[in-house]
């Protein structure tokens, strides 16, 4: 019980301390390769700083779904996290860290929000929210048909043995159903993360945003919760991605020397990643919402292919 009490605890900070830093990371490299200045990579912790200060204003219109939803938010995306095998194959949550549990607390979070968007009576909540949901009804099944595809090989849905499937067989990765489940995969992430093409995290012009319309009536602690809980959740997906397909560096105990090598390989890459996710968003302009599904469509056929690949080879 201890045991597992101590590794919780130390991947959970983890997750607290890395997923601000990703997002800041992603923020400069995205200034620098526009020729723009930009914001340090500390910044988003700053901006947690300030908003956990401030004061909060509430809506009149809003019932208790209104400040539940950050608490949800941030607490199912903390929980996928600690389901998630991260710098060891196996996490600390391992024994309920099924792909379905993941897939399920993800679309949780995101129910809450999308009802907190409903909830204040505005309508740029509504639209985000209806905007959200036609999103996730295609990105769920994408994802779900990218990991089943690994779970085959592996003979589980257990994300920990998942990893300690695609540590002890990497070569994996050379066949057509690991390529096509990883291409389906990372379009989810793009998507699932409200970056261009699908969405600009970075704008509030009603007739683009997504995420930001669902969250413009909050403010204070309750937004950095929102923005934390994001955050987290984008640092669970680009792990998912990361640790499935390329698995070399997880460490296989919780040792000091295991889990510093771990940690080192773990950061690099998503480091790689966070570069790949730069790129796609330099190289690209927003696309049109009636575009999104197209997008969303190829990553389900993708995933659907190394479903089947999986069969046949």
């Amino acid at each position: 019980m201890t045991e597992t009490l101590a590794k919780s605890g130390f991947q959970l900070l983890l997750l607290l301390l890395v997923a601000p830093l990703v997002s800041g990371v992603i923020r400069t490299l995205k200034a620098r390769l526009q020729t723009r200045r930009g914001p340090d990579i500390l910044q988003p912790y700053r901006d947690l700083v300030k908003l956990l200060r401030k004061g909060m204003v509430i809506p009149d219109t809003a019932s208790w779904i209104f400040p539940a939803a950050p608490y949800v938010v941030f607490v199912t995306a903390a929980l996928v996290g600690l389901m998630t095998p991260m710098t060891a194959t196996d996490a600390p949550l391992s024994l309920f860290g099924g792909v379905l549990a993941v897939v399920y607390l993800l679309a949780l979070g995101r129910f809450f929000l999308a009802l907190s968007g409903l909830d204040t009576g505005s309508s740029f909540g509504g639209l985000g929210s209806s905007r959200e949901m036609t999103i996730s009804a295609i990105a769920e099944p994408a994802m779900m048909l990218a990991i089943f595809a690994v779970a085959l090989g592996a003979n589980s849905t257990n994300l920990s043995e998942m990893a300690r499937s695609a540590v002890s067989q990497s070569w994996r990765f050379l066949a057509p159903s690991q390529m096509l489940a990883f291409a389906a995969l990372f379009i989810v992430v793009i998507a699932e993360t409200g970056r261009i093409p699908v969405d600009n995290p970075a704008t509030h012009l009603e007739l683009t945003m997504i995420h930001e319309a669902m969250i413009l009536e909050y403010s204070g602690p309750y937004l950095a919760l929102i923005e934390w809980g994001a955050s987290i959740k984008q640092l669970v997906l680009m792990t998912l991605l990361v640790n499935t397909f390329f698995p070399f560096g997880l460490s296989s105990g919780w040792s000091v020397s295991e889990l510093g090598a771990g940690l080192f390989f773990y950061l690099l890459k998503l480091l790689l990643l966070s570069c790949c996710i730069v790129l796609v968003e330099t190289t690209n302009a927003k696309m049109r919402l009636f575009r999104v599904p197209e997008l969303l469509a190829v990553a389900f056929i993708l995933g659907a292919l190394a479903l089947i690949s999986t069969f046949l080879f």
